[in-house]
């Protein structure tokens, strides 16, 4: 019996069309952003920096993708997976590169797949600004999580 072991990866190529796509719609809205794209091991594959976005959001949307490919999925919804457990709280929070309020999205290996190859992360808007710049990344390589 051969034994397979397959697992999707994303593409330098996607990785960078999803970061470029993430800046655009930040830049038609007139919101400054950094976005990141890591792969499934939280390796970072893609990164664009705005002129004029936080130097402290750098890291903040690198360990956004981080988190949601670490996870596969959202990091806007970490809140909601822990609830009021007072000790997953304290654990989670000491854990470095976790990141657990919006804009950190995981890559579908297809649209609709249970299976992720990655995250996308952005910093520098508002929560929901900077989720729905790394939709927009998604959307331009033909995914929806």
């Amino acid at each position: 019996m051969k034994i397979q072991i397959n697992q999707a990866q994303i593409s330098w190529q996607a990785a960078n069309a999803a970061a470029r796509a993430a800046v655009q719609h930040a830049e038609a809205n007139g919101w400054r952003i950094n976005v990141a794209v890591v792969d499934r091991g939280g390796n970072l594959m893609s990164f664009l920096r705005m002129s004029g976005a936080f130097i402290h959001s750098i890291n903040i949307a690198i360990d956004k993708a981080y988190t949601a490919a670490s996870f596969g999925f959202s990091t806007k919804d970490w809140m909601g997976a822990i609830g009021h457990d007072e000790g997953m709280k304290l654990g989670f929070s000491a854990q470095p590169r976790l990141i657990v309020f919006g804009g950190g999205v995981p890559i579908r290996a297809t649209a609709g797949d249970d299976e992720w190859c990655g995250g996308i992360g952005v910093s520098g808007a508002s929560e929901q600004q900077d989720e729905e710049c790394a939709r927009a990344g998604l959307l331009a390589i033909g995914l929806v999580d």
